[in-house]
């Protein structure tokens, strides 16, 4: 999964849990299948971004890592 390496700094247990969820959950708004596309890079970049902000719901990442990246 892209986002796990992108995930090699210090992070909580719990923020590496609700960001996985983030991530999954934007790519399910996408329809993305393939985990080998490069949007998943793109996807997983957006998630940690906008996690970074302070939010910590999965769904609220997801939706607004989606929209920063303009496909919906």
């Amino acid at each position: 999964m892209p986002i796990n390496r992108l995930l090699k700094d210090k992070r909580t247990p719990e923020e590496i849990e609700f960001l996985n969820k983030a991530f999954n959950h934007a790519l399910n708004l996408l329809g993305v299948v393939d985990r080998h596309d490069l949007l998943c890079d793109m996807v997983a970049r957006k998630v940690i971004e906008v996690g970074a902000a302070g939010i910590s719901e999965p769904r609220e990442i997801a939706e607004m890592a989606v929209a920063r990246i303009g496909l919906r």
